[in-house]
């Protein structure tokens, strides 16, 4: 076997040392580049910002329910004239003319102690209201008291102004008031008629056809009257619908009127 000669092993061991230098190169790159790439990730996901969480929004502030509007209209008719079914009548506004007489009486026909006479309007409106009693709550109504003129008045008046008007200021002389009671009797121009089952349900129905109880017993010191839960005066449904729902009692206050205590 011919060995190869000093020169030629010499080159192979160049060789090889050359070959073995480049592969340990290699090998570096390639464990410095897995290297990286491990670090980089980690590197990567532990400074990688964490997911934004949304922030609640605020709930929009409920909004303010709209401003009442008085739309009623207060200058619809008159408080002066005596023909107006709004004439307001007290202590201190009295009939003008004081012996005036409305033009349009007319016989109520309902159960009654003395014979009834209203303007047509307001007689109309209570045969309607005492119809409604008897069909709805098997109540039976009859009239003690309507239209009074200013002589009738006189013969009425009796000194006591918290409970009769003097002639030529009474409510009766408008023709727009009947005093009610029971059928029977019971309790009638008496304040016991307020608890009866008739005069319960004339306070909370009267409205219905344009009725207001007018002298209610909290407003004396408005009035100027006792409490007469038999007193109902004729204003038309709107007023007196309009009165309920703002739960105003008295029309000197509704109107913005001074108070009638007393004459002047």
């Amino acid at each position: 076997m011919t060995h190869p000669s000093p020169a030629v092993q010499k080159r192979r061991m160049t060789v090889a040392l050359v070959l073995i230098a480049v592969l340990l190169a290699v090998a570096v790159v390639v464990v410095g580049a897995v290297s990286a790439g491990a670090n980089g990730g980690a590197g990567a996901a532990a400074s990688a910002p964490p997911t934004p969480t949304e922030t609640p929004r605020p709930a929009p502030a409920e909004a303010a329910p709209p401003a009442t509007v008085d739309t009623f209209d207060r200058t619809a008719h008159s408080l002066d004239d005596p023909m107006s079914i709004w004439v307001v009548v007290n202590k201190l506004r009295p009939m003008n003319p004081q012996d005036f007489e409305p033009a349009d009486l007319v016989f109520v026909p309902v159960e009654y102690t003395f014979e009834p006479y209203m303007r047509q309007e307001a007689s109309d409106a209570a045969v309607t209201m005492f119809e409604a009693a008897a069909n709805e709550a098997d109540l039976f109504l009859a009239s003690n008291s309507a239209f009074r003129s200013y002589g009738a008045q006189e013969n009425i008046y009796d000194g006591d102004d918290t409970l009769t008007a003097r002639p030529g200021y009474s409510e009766h002389q408008t023709g727009l008031t009947i005093d009610i009671g029971p059928s029977t009797g019971e309790c009638s121009i008496e304040a016991c008629f307020g608890e009866l089952p008739e005069g319960i349900w004339l306070r909370d129905n009267a409205y219905r056809f344009g009725f207001i109880l007018r002298y209610p017993a909290d407003k004396m010191a408005v009035t100027g009257y006792e409490y007469e839960p038999w007193h109902f005066r004729y204003v038309g449904v709107p007023l007196a619908t309009e009165m309920r729902e703002k739960g105003i009692s008295t029309m000197e206050e509704f109107f913005g009127l001074p108070a009638a205590p007393s004459y002047e």
